[in-house]
């Protein structure tokens, strides 16, 4: 068969009169007595609500569980997340004896704790292996004499673990970005250091009380700026 003729195979019927405007072809008008949607339109369709999609769905509900809601607390009104709520009412019927809300509320403390002492457990492992790690490479670098190689951030002196209570941290900065902000304080609080002795200097001499009180009101904002650097870094045990 030609290529020609393949062409030809598909055409599409003969009919007995000029397919046009207002007429279609025959195979396609709809029949007396018969449907053109024989299945009808389905149920419910014109006012369908579209899926949600997954991850929105869970912001609902996250929003909804951490919501602000009012609640009364003896004599008072208090604004509590909508989860929190609802867990303390749960701990207040357990509290009144209601068997279900005492056994619901056991289970939730015991997944609650156990959860928290697997990632406990999990940080202390990491920060053991951590500083032993360290350790080896410091005493390494040291008995070959090198000395061109970055120190770790943080340095193993900073992880401090405590084997009575099973615990581990950091002190100090844990990052390059916060060692440099750590760093910028500390050399602020040197500065504001040395305003303050300056400052006193001028003060232990003979002036005039509007100096002298310009002077102590300077010494006042740098000691005050002090305090503060030195609440962060006890904050970060530095």
């Amino acid at each position: 068969m030609t290529g020609r003729k393949k062409d030809l195979v598909n055409l599409p019927a003969k009919t007995d009169y000029a397919v046009g405007y207002a007429k279609p072809p025959a195979g396609s008008q709809f029949k007396p007595g018969q449907s053109g949607n024989p299945k009808g339109r389905p149920r419910g369709s014109k006012n369908k609500v579209p899926a949600l999609n997954e991850e929105r769905l869970k912001d609902i509900i996250l929003a909804e569980a951490y919501r602000e809601i009012k609640v009364r607390e003896g004599e008072r009104s208090v604004s509590l997340p909508m989860a929190q709520a609802i867990v303390r009412a749960l701990a207040v019927n357990a509290a009144k004896g209601q068997h279900r809300a005492q056994r619901l509320f056991a289970e939730m403390l015991s997944t609650t704790e156990r959860q928290n002492k697997a990632l406990a457990d999990e940080w202390l492992e990491t920060a053991i292996e951590y500083k032993v790690e360290w350790e080896r490479e410091s005493e390494r670098r040291a008995r070959l004499g090198i000395t061109d190689l970055a120190e770790p951030l943080p340095h193993p002196d900073q992880v401090i673990i405590n084997l009575n209570n099973d615990t581990a941290h950091v002190q100090g900065p844990m990052t390059k970005k916060q060692k440099e902000v750590v760093e910028h304080w500390t050399q602020k609080r040197a500065d504001w250091a040395d305003e303050v002795e300056m400052l006193d200097e001028q003060l232990a001499k003979d002036l005039k009380d509007r100096t002298r009180q310009f002077f102590e009101d300077d010494k006042q904002r740098s000691l005050k700026l002090i305090a503060m650097v030195d609440d962060l870094l006890d904050k970060i045990e530095y």
